[in-house]
């Protein structure tokens, strides 16, 4: 599963975790993004405002939301044209679409916490810090 970390010294955030894009095989894909535009999306009601809140364009948003409603034999949101906020809901595909989502997350995170776990375990503990410079002929 895709988290965030506490921010680092620069006040960077990473990632930690598994990062999961499902790929179809002809082009199309869903991955953590889209799905956390349609959780914000089913907060806000709101592409733009969701697009706001995420920090992407109005224009980004659309077209994401527009990938997924012609991926899928069903659409992912409702819109109301005219209203002003409040003027999208999620589809129950929409609402499935992030369950399913979710759930592939979770699986793999519990499936690969072992092999993660030993990765985690030999990071080295000053990465980042620049190594002490190579004396000529030195192997490294």
């Amino acid at each position: 599963m895709t988290q965030s970390s506490e921010p680092d010294a620069e006040g960077e955030r990473h990632r930690d975790g598994l990062f999961i894009r499902v790929y179809f095989g002809d082009g199309r894909h869903i991955g953590p993004g889209m799905i956390e535009l349609l959780e914000t999306i089913r907060v806000e009601r709101s592409i733009l405002s969701a697009a706001r809140r995420m920090g992407m364009s109005y224009r980004r948003a659309w077209l994401l939301v527009d990938e997924l409603d012609r991926a899928f034999t069903e659409r992912v949101v409702r819109t109301y044209p005219g209203r002003r906020g409040h003027g999208t809901d999620l589809t129950e595909f929409g609402e499935r679409l992030i369950t399913l989502y979710r759930e592939i997350e979770r699986a793999s995170t519990e499936a690969s916490a072992g092999p993660v776990a030993e990765l985690r375990a030999k990071l080295a503990p000053d990465w980042g810090v620049a190594p002490p410079a190579l004396k000529a002929g030195e192997p490294r």
